[in-house]
């Protein structure tokens, strides 16, 4: 690739800011082409669209409903609103941190391929590797538990309008409902795949609009309680320890609203300018979800009545009781469960489109059984295919498990934290190391290979600066290793099989399994991220 197209980009569109710095690279091709990449994916994303994927794979104030009783069991209604300060506060750290090596190597690769040219030569092979199996691992749970969502969440709405059906509640409508929502969901991602963004820029104005059509007949219709009892009232019904151990396990009810906002991160290679595009996208959206949660967790909170009725109507996800009660009318609350519904499956939609795209990349540089095949592009539709093949088949696969116990497939969701997590802090880690020792430099004009295996690194044209960016990459590290030791933690004290955490038996067996394909196999032919072009 010529430099000179390059250095017109930097001139034209120069950036400048307390926290911003480096050249912005205008050819998209010649920015990939500079981390050894072969550009062959359609860059159909601009900023709208990659925010609208953002926003509606993250979900918080959908999410915030959803999965907001795990709060209220450890930690009640003061725990949930000052636990969510804390994950919203430790997410714009972890994302700033990934959103300045979304800037220095925007790939689909993501977490993987900053591993490996982040780490030292003696480890970089092998901890490159591991990442892109807890990457792969996270983001595979995702798209189970989203389509698991969706469906026990279509379930819940049969409940709400038809009360009778709970006594003939089965798990397997739940999965075949499952089927449903992940099939439709391939659909968009394959047959109509070249429309997925404009598909993500309608869904955000859903995503918006849906907000406001909830939260006002909530907060308008329903009685309210006092102030005391939703920031003065902490439970621990988990029979824990202390109020403060009882805090810290439910925390994870509010980790769960966040999670997945790095989806635009893996479609790096769709999306036109991503190395700034990606950066921000990431920092609006969750300026975006982050306000919306939190007002609709404490208009959930002020307005919830008896939880305990809730429950009792609506085992699964007392919210619609709830909105139920607020409104008087079973019709409007079927509305507004039904928005939230339509957001879950959307936010599936994404997470297949980003899990495909990470198993896509990984095959790209052999990491995977099936490379071969996983690595290869649709002609017609410029889409991964074999890739969204095996990410559905695996989802299906997995489905199977709730059939026959719904604990033990809400291990395999938990995984997801576990998964996510575990990259982000590698990635973390190996970042502020590499910047403590100032081994990452500003880009020159002649750079023609940077920022994969065996170059030299340099930043991209988004970063935090100086000490700050140092503070931020330590408070993001501290903030993993504390969301990750939780992660593994049981609801209650007292274990029983019902509500064991298995997310440390499944995090722990694709570890192994992943160790051990490395050591037959992968180590002779994955070597980190592959050089396809040399600039």
């Amino acid at each position: 690739m010529a430099s000179h197209d390059d250095s017109k980009g930097r001139m034209e569109m120069g950036v400048s800011g307390p926290v911003i710095s480096g050249p912005v690279y205008s050819n998209d091709d010649s920015t990939l082409a500079r981390l050894g990449k072969k550009p062959v994916l359609k860059r159909n994303f601009g900023f709208m669209t990659i925010l609208g994927f953002s926003c509606t794979v993250l979900i918080t104030w959908e999410g915030s409903l959803i999965v907001f009783l795990s709060g209220l069991q450890n930690g009640g209604p003061a725990g949930i609103i000052y636990g969510y300060f804390v994950v919203w506060l430790g997410t714009i750290s972890v994302f700033a941190t990934l959103s300045e090596l979304a800037s220095m190597a925007p790939t689909s690769g993501g977490q993987y391929h900053w591993v490996s040219i982040l780490a030292p030569p003696s480890s970089r092979k092998f901890f490159g590797y591991i990442t892109g199996w807890l990457t792969i691992t996270g983001w595979q749970a995702m798209v189970a538990s989203g389509g698991y969502v969706t469906g026990t969440l279509i379930q819940g709405l049969i409940v709400l309008t038809h009360p009778d059906y709970l006594a003939r509640w089965h798990n397997w409508h739940g999965t075949l409902l499952f089927w449903a929502v992940i099939f439709l969901s391939v659909a968009i991602n394959t047959i109509v795949g070249s429309l997925l963004a404009k598909f993500e820029g309608l869904v955000l104005v859903l995503h918006l609009l849906g907000f406001f059509a909830v939260i006002f007949p909530l907060a308008l219709l329903s009685e309210h309680a006092d102030s005391g009892a939703v920031f003065n009232t902490f439970l621990n019904l988990g029979n824990w320890q202390t109020q403060g151990l009882s805090f810290c396990i439910g925390i994870l009810g509010n980790v769960f609203a966040f999670i997945g906002g790095d989806g635009a991160i893996h479609m790096s290679e769709e999306i036109r300018n991503a190395s700034m595009v990606v950066p921000r996208s990431l920092m609006t959206g969750l300026f975006i979800n982050g306000t919306l949660g939190l007002a609709m967790l404490i208009a959930t909170l002020y307005c919830m009545g008896d939880i305990d009725a809730a429950l009792a109507e609506n085992p699964s996800y007392p919210f619609m009781s709830i909105f139920h009660h607020a409104v008087g009318s079973t019709t409007g609350a079927a509305v507004m469960a039904a928005i939230v519904i339509v957001m879950a499956f959307s936010a599936t939609t994404g997470c297949l489109a980003s899990t495909s795209r990470v198993y896509w990349a990984f095959a790209r540089d052999r990491g995977l059984p099936g490379w071969r095949y996983l690595k290869r592009i649709s002609p017609g539709t410029s889409v991964p295919l074999y890739a969204i093949a095996t990410t559905t088949t695996i989802a299906i696969l997995l489905s199977l498990v709730n059939i026959g116990d719904a604990t033990a497939f809400n291990g395999v969701i938990s995984i997801s934290i576990a998964g996510l997590f575990g990259s982000y802090l590698i990635t973390a880690s190996l970042l502020l190391y590499r910047r403590c020792k100032g081994q990452i430099r500003n880009p020159n004009p002649d750079d023609t290979l940077t920022n994969t295996t065996g170059t030299d690194l340099t930043w991209g044209p988004w970063r935090l600066s100086g000490a700050f960016g140092i503070a931020n990459n330590i408070f993001s590290c501290v903030y993993l290793v504390f969301i990750l030791f939780f992660s593994f933690w049981p609801a209650h004290k007292e274990v029983t099989p019902q509500n064991m955490n298995w997310a440390v038996l499944v995090t722990g067996a694709v570890l192994l399994f992943s160790m051990f394909y490395y050591a037959v196999w992968a180590r002779r032919v994955y070597s980190g991220p592959i050089v396809e072009i040399e600039t």
